[in-house]
């Protein structure tokens, strides 16, 4: 049985169509927090999975979806002698750019500004405030260097995060594998996707 540490994406939660893909019809041990526990930031969300690495690990199989396969390429970058794959889902790779693409000039600088702006989060259904910390962590944390294993899947049509930044990534290590999927950003077409990928990877 695969043991996965699944993390959820921005605007997921820990029991959204893939963790529970993974383990209602793959019959995978699937560990899924809440990506949000310690707070917004890629830091933050990156650190829920190193804890969860330390008290509940070995795993085979770090994966996720957006935002956590950019959390999930960072604890990569920062565990380079763990033992595990990864399997990253439209990983969010270049968040820094993206946010500050949505922001636009004006909002960044308020944003800055103010130290903090409120975000609608589809999740919650509710605002949130982000602090400026969110973009601060982001300009450091948007490219991490891949020390694993590692298959990515990612949709053609993304309009969230453009297929190019997996692309970018694939060339630059020999230790990445894209897969190019005709999907969006949310990626609902391409569960079947899960168990090959992981395949690719030596697991099953």
């Amino acid at each position: 049985m695969v043991r996965v540490l699944f993390a959820h994406g921005f605007e997921g939660t820990p029991n959204g169509s893939k963790p529970t893909y993974m383990a209602d019809k793959l019959g995978w041990e699937v560990i899924s927090p809440m990506m949000s526990e310690l707070g917004w930031t890629i830091e933050q969300e990156t650190e829920v999975l190193l804890r969860v690495l330390d008290e509940d690990g070995p795993f085979d199989l770090i994966s996720g979806s957006s935002m956590g396969g950019l959390a999930a390429a960072n604890a990569s970058a920062l565990r380079p002698d763990e033992n595990f794959a990864l399997l990253l889902i439209a990983p969010a790779f270049g968040l820094a750019d993206l946010w500050r693409k949505g922001a636009g000039d004006d909002g960044l600088a308020k944003w800055k500004e103010h130290g903090e702006a409120p975000y609608f989060h589809h999740g919650f259904e509710e605002n949130i405030m982000l602090g400026w910390d969110f973009m601060e962590s982001a300009e450091l944390m948007s490219w991490p260097e891949l020390a694993h294993p590692t298959v990515i899947l990612h949709g053609t049509e993304d309009d969230v995060v453009p297929i190019e930044n997996s692309r970018k990534v694939a060339a630059s290590s020999e230790l990445v594998e894209l897969v190019e999927i005709e999907d969006g950003h949310r990626m609902l077409q391409s569960l079947d996707y899960l168990a090959s990928a992981v395949e690719k990877l030596g697991l099953s």
